[in-house]
């Protein structure tokens, strides 16, 4: 159930609603051709699409550089589930606040709360992924996995479309599109406050690692000190990591990217990206368990590998998508 609550994040206010409200609110001048629209932000010039990336881009970095230290603390102290509490209800506060982004005045509330959700997001996601050898036996893992995924989808649809209502039937409520939107802000924040919590209440309490009562930092870098000579004995452990690393950055560089691209380079009508986002959160729901299915089957190695390579392959083929090309995107 927490994937029920913090898919909205990803589906609100990483693929549809937010991306293209903040590229129709983000605009104090457009370039002679029209094509390209910037913005000013702390005394700079960007284009606005290129400084949703930078912000995006910095708040992951921020997510690579605390999170090591962070979950070696909980790891020690036995006290994942409180931060991961901590990040969920700050980062649906986070997406409560993107209400008051209304116009260039205000540009620095949307892409200082749309860093922190997003940091709040990858943070909470890291611990609560952590239980699953706490709640599911080996055996269970793959079924239990894709039932997570498949309810995050099917969550994130639900609340998508009643964003939809607000921001598409706005007249119904006599309320701009803009103000449709901002009002989708709010109850993402709301949803995943809401359950998040029906999932904390319900998940185990972890047992410490360590016993000493020291400063938590500090016993928090021991644990990462340690963790890290481990691994250096451990080579195909680096190995994984090290291609984990490689392929998460492509992964989430078409996630965060993918409606931006489809709306500034191919110039995709809104309504019809947002269709074809909704479209892939419905196509994901079987397939969670059809790549489960194939998994026990022939193994989970082989069913990644397959799956990444169609993954490349369809990168690949999107290089390749001519503008206007809604069919093919």
């Amino acid at each position: 159930m927490f994937d029920w609550a913090n898919s909205v994040y990803n589906l609100v206010i990483t693929s549809t609603i937010f991306p293209a409200y903040y590229e129709a609110i983000a605009k104090d001048s457009v370039s002679p051709d029209g094509k390209v629209v910037y913005v000013h932000f702390l005394g700079r010039k960007f284009v606005n699409t290129s400084l949703y990336n930078y912000a995006l881009a910095f708040a992951l970095l921020i997510v690579a550089v605390i999170l090591p230290l962070l979950t070696s603390i909980a790891d020690y102290r036995g006290n994942k589930k409180k931060f991961m509490a901590f990040f969920f209800t700050l980062g649906s506060f986070d997406c409560a606040a993107l209400y008051f982004f209304n116009s260039t005045a205000t540009l620095w509330v949307g892409i200082l709360f749309m860093m922190m959700a997003c940091i709040c997001f990858w943070s909470s996601y890291v611990f609560s992924n952590s239980f699953l050898p706490e709640i599911a036996a080996p055996e269970d893992r793959d079924r239990v996995s894709a039932k997570g995924f498949a309810y995050g989808y099917v969550g994130s649809v639900i609340l998508q479309l009643v964003c939809f209502v607000f921001v598409m039937k706005n007249d119904w409520f006599g309320i701009s599109e803009g103000e449709g939107s901002r009002i989708s802000f709010l109850l993402v924040g709301a949803w995943w406050l809401i359950f998040g919590y029906y999932s904390f209440f319900r998940l185990p309490n972890s047992v410490p690692a360590g016993t000493s009562k020291n400063n938590a930092v500090t016993e928090g870098y021991k644990e990462l000190i340690k963790v890290w000579k481990q691994l250096k004995q451990m080579p195909v452990i680096k190995r994984f990591l090290v291609s984990f690393f490689f392929y998460n950055m492509g992964v989430q560089t078409v996630m965060l990217a993918a409606t931006l691209y489809g709306k500034s380079e191919l110039e995709i009508p809104v309504a019809n990206l947002i269709a074809a986002i909704l479209l892939i959160q419905l196509v994901a729901i079987p397939g969670a368990f059809l790549i489960s299915k194939l998994s026990s089957k022939i193994g989970n190695f082989k069913a990644l590998m397959w799956v990444f390579f169609f993954l490349v392959l369809i990168c690949i083929a999107a290089f390749f998508v001519p503008k206007h090309a809604i069919v093919q995107f």
